[in-house]
């Protein structure tokens, strides 16, 4: 899959996927009983500062969702999504085994691998990193940048 539209047609499908589910996640989180039942929630896990961390995660899967499904600043989305997934893991899912069904980590870690690849892969062609990567190059994805390697001066 050396086919550069193939790679970013990919990479758009990932990231449209991925932000649907943490947008979603994010909704359901709001929709519930207001800032209350996030709260409520979060202190029942232990969460350190639990109103403030259910706010920020929040706001974080409805802003960062949207960003992903454009592919706007999808680096630091996808590495921000890896720490809340790395937080729920170890926080709320750890001692529950891996199946979901079981309040285990199954969907976590997937969403949380799944994000730090976008966080290393970019955005791909199809995205407005693509178009910011000329004023911004750390966005630059694909062909807009030039490749660098290991101990180039690049």
């Amino acid at each position: 899959m050396s086919s550069p539209i193939v790679r970013s047609v990919g990479i758009l499908l990932a990231r449209v996927a991925f932000g649907a589910v943490f947008l979603a996640h994010g909704l359901q989180k709001f929709q519930q009983n207001g800032w209350a039942g996030p709260k409520a929630g979060f202190e029942m896990m232990d969460v350190p500062l639990p109103a403030i961390s259910a706010f920020l995660v929040t706001w974080l899967e409805i802003l960062g969702g949207i960003a992903l499904i454009a592919g706007l600043l999808t680096p630091v989305v996808g590495l921000l999504f890896f720490l809340d997934m790395l937080g729920a893991l170890f926080i709320a899912h750890i001692d529950n085994g891996i199946w979901a069904s079981d309040g285990g980590y199954e969907l976590v870690l997937a969403l949380g691998a799944g994000a730090l690849l976008l966080a290393v892969v970019g955005a791909g062609r199809l995205s407005i990193d693509a178009i910011l990567g000329t004023k911004a190059p750390w966005l630059a994805v694909d062909g807009n940048r030039p490749a660098t390697t290991v101990g180039s001066a690049n």
